[in-house]
């Protein structure tokens, strides 16, 4: 089945460029198996495999500086360097340079997944077309960052009310385990680079997040700053999954120089949290109530789903508005195709990973 022959072989990959943990890899497997939604944030490497087949007629479209594991729930929250609270997009551990029609269709595909488990309500057509006016909205106008301040106040009650409390967050991040073996000196020298203070104490913590990022190494450092709980985190940067699909990228080599992590938020029309950095190969980020990605079941009962996915594609198009010299050119490609042509490519798409999902809860069920 092919699924599981291409997570081996990423897998593999994986092993030859970061020190894995194996014990989450294992637990990833398991969580793939939960839902579709869950299968598809897991799964970009075979994303990247099934989408130059399946959606050929929209893969030739321009080039930009993409997210590409794009979906409806890699949104979250963050301080900016006036404390000003925003919202947007949360991870870029797959960015690289893709068609501009690859975020939009994978955002819709996770759209019409995340519906099947009741997490949204809307249909993939009524959410195509908030998505795509959001985005080129974006893009006519020349973007705009989410600050939740009264204009956003919507966003605020959907995202901020409907997460964890503060008393909830801390205690669930007191309660990762202890890291029980040395970490790598570059992780240390990161965590201890983002603390607030010089010598200041802290604990290291294995927290485990997310789904498409199991198994790779991760490092939480969990402190007090007068006074107050405060916690960082550390893990290593890989070249995008994209580029380990692509066929004609021999190479298949982790290398600094395709990682763009750094390069896609610098370049976007964004409001920075002034303590994510780059440091060659790894990423570091403040962790906190109010700093962290939410899930699509954590949204408070106000939300306005249609509202949501406009603000998510007007986000998209804040990150490709980084690569300036190709907006003219997605405009003009956005305006020559059907109507209905983010439809079809996201239910294809949305089709074929069921399938793999299918094959792969078989597998791993039995």
């Amino acid at each position: 089945m092919k699924i599981f022959k291409a997570t081996r072989k990423y897998e593999k990959w994986l092993r030859q460029n970061i020190g894995v943990f194996e014990d989450d890899l294992s637990l990833k497997a398991k969580k793939l198996a939960e839902d579709p939604s869950a299968f598809l944030r897991g799964t970009f490497y075979r994303w990247m495999q099934l989408w130059p087949d399946i959606c050929k007629k929209i893969a030739d479209a321009p080039v930009v500086l993409s997210v590409g594991d794009l979906h409806a729930a890699n949104f979250g929250t963050w301080r900016d360097a006036k404390d000003q609270l925003v919202w947007g997009i949360n991870d870029f551990d797959e960015a690289g340079l893709l068609p501009y029609t690859l975020d939009l269709t994978r955002l819709a595909a996770s759209v019409e997944l995340a519906s099947e488990m009741q997490e949204l309500k809307i249909g993939l057509e009524e959410a195509c077309e908030a998505i795509l006016e959001g985005y080129e909205e974006s893009l006519e106008s020349g973007g705009k960052p989410f600050i939740l301040n009264g204009e956003n106040e919507w966003l605020w009650k959907a995202y901020v009310q409907g997460g964890k409390s503060a008393d909830e967050y801390w205690k669930e991040l007191e309660q990762s385990p202890d890291m029980e073996f040395e970490i790598p000196t570059e992780a240390r020298i990161v965590l201890e680079a983002a603390l607030p203070a010089k010598g200041l104490e802290y604990r290291l913590k294995h927290r485990l997040a997310g789904v498409g990022s199991l198994g790779r190494p991760r490092y939480t450092a969990l402190g007090i700053f007068e006074g107050e709980r405060i916690a960082r985190e550390t893990k290593p940067l890989l070249a995008s999954a994209a580029l380990w699909a692509d066929k004609k990228h021999k190479d298949k080599k982790h290398k600094d120089t395709e990682i763009y992590y750094e390069e896609v938020i610098a370049g976007a029309v964004r409001s920075l949290d002034p303590l994510v950095k780059v440091y060659e190969a790894w990423v570091v980020r403040r962790l906190a109530p109010d700093c962290h990605r939410i899930e699509l079941s954590e949204l408070g009962p106000e939300r306005d789903e249609k509202r949501m996915l406009r603000a998510m594609g007007w986000e998209t198009g804040n990150i490709h508005l980084g690569t300036p010299s190709a907006i003219k050119a997605v405009l003009k490609d956005l305006k020559a195709r059907k109507k209905d042509w983010l439809v079809k490519a996201a239910g294809k798409m949305a089709k074929a990973t069921l399938k793999d999902w299918e094959m792969w809860r078989k597998g791993i069920c039995t």
